[in-house]
């Protein structure tokens, strides 16, 4: 049996959801939540496969309860469910933990399918939040917080230049450059230069021949 949690704060989706996943023999409904806090503290305790994650919620929204649940519950695979589909929630999502992404009006079938592909390993979205992530991944995008200047820092550190390098052809001083790559580090969430490197490489900021020269050279720094 696969166990399923349901996180919404409306009563009427909750009953139709747990209707629906009963007809299917092989998905039991252990819990219910009618927020994002509540759900997060249901899924500690009972553990289920999967979660049904509303968006909108009070106390605590989907996206952030399921980010919560990446770090506590990893084992727990949880499938986003909205009234749309809009780019920037399905993001979120995604970049939350979230490894599936439905709409309510989607069919018992299908969403017993995502269920049953999720807790396999797979991933399962609806045809227009697949859209919007492959766009997000034809169209990589610097983090937010990073300054055009600290971008122009990361492109060269990628290409495997040295700080003195760096600071000779951004016309600035190397404990600026310095500087500017702890910054970097610290808002890319990575630890070294090696895997500042592999991050730009990722963002296409170097082209891929270069990447095997680039992660040379920052690893020898």
């Amino acid at each position: 049996m696969i166990s399923v949690v349901i996180v919404d704060d409306h009563g009427m989706v909750r009953e139709g959801l747990r209707q629906f996943l009963t007809e299917d023999p092989e998905i039991a409904v252990v819990g219910e939540a009618s927020d994002g806090a509540s759900g997060v503290q249901l899924v500690q305790s009972l553990r289920p496969a999967v979660v049904l994650m509303d968006v909108m919620m009070p106390v605590l929204d989907g996206i952030s309860a399921t980010a919560s649940l990446r770090h506590c519950c990893p084992e727990s695979r949880v499938i986003i469910l909205s009234n749309h589909v809009e780019r920037s929630t399905v993001i979120h999502a995604v970049k939350a933990g979230a490894v599936g992404y439905l709409l309510k009006d989607a069919l018992a079938e299908e969403l017993c399918h995502a269920i049953k592909e999720v807790v396999q390993g797979n991933v399962h979205f609806a045809p227009q939040a697949s859209i919007f992530l492959l766009h997000e991944v034809r169209e990589p995008n610097l983090p937010e917080n990073l300054t055009e200047r600290e971008a122009d820092v990361l492109r060269l550190l990628a290409q495997g230049r040295s700080n003195k390098d760096i600071a000779r052809h951004l016309h600035i001083v190397e404990d600026t450059v310095k500087t500017h790559v702890r910054h970097i580090l610290s808002k890319l969430g990575v630890q070294s230069r090696t895997q500042a490197a592999l991050y730009a490489t990722r963002l296409n900021l170097v082209p891929i021949d270069e990447q095997e020269q680039s992660l040379q050279s920052s690893q020898a720094r």
